[in-house]
């Protein structure tokens, strides 16, 4: 049966593009499975390595750190040294790293191991993005972003259960073991089915013609940067944001510097590390606001739904695990789905569409109680996961729809870095919300406990009087409600934010199809 595919393919000859798809994929899902996995296991890693849960939390700090610097600049780098070459390189760091992780007898190898591993996983999302813009042409991104976005969504949903499971009945170490064979067969699959598409070979012969210059400034300003910003969002909430001078600091030195890295890349070097001028595509521009969107709402309903369940339900780890699990597997149906919907309806209506449902998912979670059954918690997630792929892969259309011959790698660099950045940010936003609402509902619901206010003194004299254990439960009772009511704005806020961001979407312009695309079977 023929098929379309692009005159300039990343697959090898004979190679179907699909094949490229879930092979790319799957180092895709190691990565984002990463970044969740470990999470749960916090505790244990600290424990065994005699650490303090401090320190232990620097885990996940060090990965993301060094994810948040790489990602910037993995467009340059795959233009510069060939993109298989560093992608397999990516991958190849991951999974050592990985192994190293597993073995580390101490809090400060783990966290060096971390850092490397964070660096490897930061050019896999950016690479693999850019491999698929380059296989399938434009009419086929729906169904090859749906195949790679599988992997993006689900794993980040599986990673807390399977995390708390392996830790709970083998060890925190293999959370680290298990990417060792996943990355060893993409290495080989990769090799045998990936390879530099001739415009990107063209493009790095003539980068290397005209003189190969490196941009060190760029790069040293996007690892400060961008590294400071990492911190100050995984840190903020848990320093008190500026009321810390550490999170001051590092603040200010991450606005001077990224302002430095934009005069640069844009008015001072011919060649930069960090492709800025290519913001003035205003797809590309509008697209990767949006994507900060998706980033911002999925990572943070990934973990506030299973903090809130456990807090205030009293569920456990694996069954908060079990809310997020069916709505993983039904984006595995939805992807293809949303994907063959691309091709037949206009995307800005489906991207539309999609956040509608994601507000609605937010609004019905507003409804809620502390007696909301687990069923109704699952149907919530089903509702924003039916809504997501739908708003998500229309996205990856358009922004890769209308960029200049050669622009794939460093606009699907910029476009991971925004759905970074929206994760860091959405879980950062959302936490300093909740606590900053429960504090302020506490309050008001503590105002009431009063000898004058009658329902209130009723119900302590139903219980026996003003006992010392009645006034304790009583304030436990407030505090949890407060919790719950903090929990409900924060959808809310979630459920307007969706809303406000669909006028971005009227002001994208229709995707011009590429020439270029050939028969082939």
């Amino acid at each position: 049966m023929a098929m379309m595919r692009t005159a300039h393919s990343a697959a090898k000859p004979g190679v179907s593009p699909y094949v490229v798809a879930l092979v790319v994929s799957m180092a895709t899902f190691m990565e984002v499975l990463d970044t969740s996995i470990a999470n749960v296991s916090l505790r244990h890693i600290a424990g065994n390595l005699g650490a303090g849960q401090d320190e232990g939390a620097w885990v996940l700090t060090s990965y993301l750190v060094a994810n948040a610097i790489i990602i910037p600049i993995t467009g340059w780098m795959s233009s510069a040294f060939g993109r298989k070459r560093f992608y397999m390189t990516c991958v190849a760091l991951f999974t050592i790293s990985s192994l190293m992780c597993g073995l580390a007898p101490s809090l400060g190898m783990l966290l060096f191991f971390r850092v490397l591993q964070g660096a490897g996983g930061g050019g896999l999302a950016p690479s693999e993005q850019s491999i698929l813009a380059d296989t399938f042409p434009p009419e086929k991104f729906g169904i090859a972003f749906a195949i790679w976005g599988v992997a993006v969504v689900v794993a980040p949903a599986i990673g807390p259960t399977l995390g708390g499971w392996i830790t709970d009945n083998f060890s925190w170490r293999w959370i680290f073991f298990i990417n060792v064979p996943v990355g060893v067969l993409s290495l080989f699959l990769t090799y045998n089915v990936v390879q530099d598409s001739p415009g990107h070979v063209e493009t790095r012969r003539n980068r290397q013609k005209s003189g190969f210059k490196v941009d060190y400034m760029g790069f040293v300003w996007t690892v400060i940067g961008f590294g400071a910003l990492q911190i100050v969002l995984d840190k903020g909430q848990e320093d008190d944001w500026f009321g810390s001078p550490f999170i001051c600091v590092l603040s200010v030195i991450a606005v001077i510097t990224l302002v430095l890295l934009v005069i640069w890349e844009t008015m001072i070097v011919d060649d930069p590390m960090v492709d800025i001028p290519l913001l003035t595509n205003p797809n590309l521009s509008s697209s990767m606001v949006l994507q900060f969107v998706v980033g911002f709402i999925l990572t943070a309903t990934t973990v506030l739904l299973p903090q809130m369940v456990q807090s205030l339900l009293g569920y456990n780890a694996t069954n908060a695990g079990l809310i997020l699990m069916p709505g993983g597997l039904l984006l595995i149906v939805m992807m293809p789905i949303a994907g063959t919907l691309v091709t037949k309806i206009k995307p800005q209506f489906l991207m539309a569409f999609g956040l509608m449902m994601t507000a609605g998912s937010m609004f019905y979670l507003t409804g809620f109680d502390a007696q909301v059954s687990f069923g109704h918690m699952v149907g919530v997630r089903i509702i924003q996961c039916c809504g997501l792929p739908l708003f998500f892969l229309p996205l990856n259309t358009i922004a890769y729809g209308n960029l200049p011959p050669g622009k794939n790698n460093n606009a699907s660099a910029m476009m991971a870095l925004m759905r970074n950045l929206g994760g860091s940010i959405g879980i950062s936003v959302a936490f300093t919300l909740l606590t900053r609402r429960t504090q302020l509902h506490q309050e008001r619901l503590s105002a009431t406990a009063t000898h004058f206010y009658q329902p209130f003194v009723q119900m302590m004299n139903s219980r026996g009087g003003f006992t010392p254990n009645n006034i304790l439960r009583f304030y436990s009772a407030v505090g949890q409600q407060a919790n719950m009511l903090a929990y409900l704005d924060v959808y809310k806020i979630m459920g307007i934010g969706c809303l406000v961001v669909i006028v971005l979407i009227l002001a994208m312009r229709p995707v011009k199809r590429k020439p270029g695309a050939v028969m082939a079977h």
